[in-house]
């Protein structure tokens, strides 16, 4: 029984479709994982490629090493894939899903790269976006004026990209 996953960038220039539930849902803590996320790790899940279809957009691509290829929306910059080129395999970035939410990581990779305060950092006091002030003055006014006026894609795929004024 196959399942309808879907997915993209930040912008919308891009977006994909697996006709599978992705499997291997991991976080990388690598050094070229950290550089492509432009953070701590990078997060993915597996499909084989032909159950992954673009639906629009091309992916760009950065040949990081002689088998590694890494993809990103080359509008927005968004991390999208992560592919060997000797495999019939390409993995997903858990956070251009649509259903993120589904996809929790069951294992870690490039233990040997992982930051040694990551779980100090995770266990810091927080707050909820749009509620006080993080210092940088993102207070709710201005929360609520990006919220407003952003131009974010949404979490499911759309007709018209990016929407026309009426």
């Amino acid at each position: 029984m196959s399942e309808h996953w879907t997915g993209g960038c930040q912008c919308g220039a891009v977006r994909y479709e697996l006709s599978v539930r992705p499997t291997n849902a991991c976080i990388c803590h690598c050094r070229m994982c950290q550089k492509q996320f432009g953070n701590f790790f990078g997060a993915f899940a597996d499909v084989n490629t032909s159950d992954f279809k673009l639906t629009r957009g091309e992916i760009s691509y950065f040949k990081s090493s002689d088998d590694a290829l890494r993809g990103f929306c080359r509008d927005c910059g968004t991390p999208i894939a992560y592919k060997f080129a000797s495999q019939p395999k390409i993995s997903v970035s858990i956070g251009s899903l649509d259903r993120h939410l589904d996809m929790k990581p069951q294992f870690q990779y490039g233990l040997e790269s992982r930051e040694p305060w990551l779980l100090e950092v995770l266990s810091l006091p927080g707050s909820v976006t749009g509620e006080g002030d993080n210092g940088v003055g993102d207070t709710p006014e201005r929360f609520e004026k990006i919220r407003l006026s952003s131009k974010q894609h949404p979490d499911h795929d759309t007709a018209n990209w990016p929407p026309r004024p009426l």
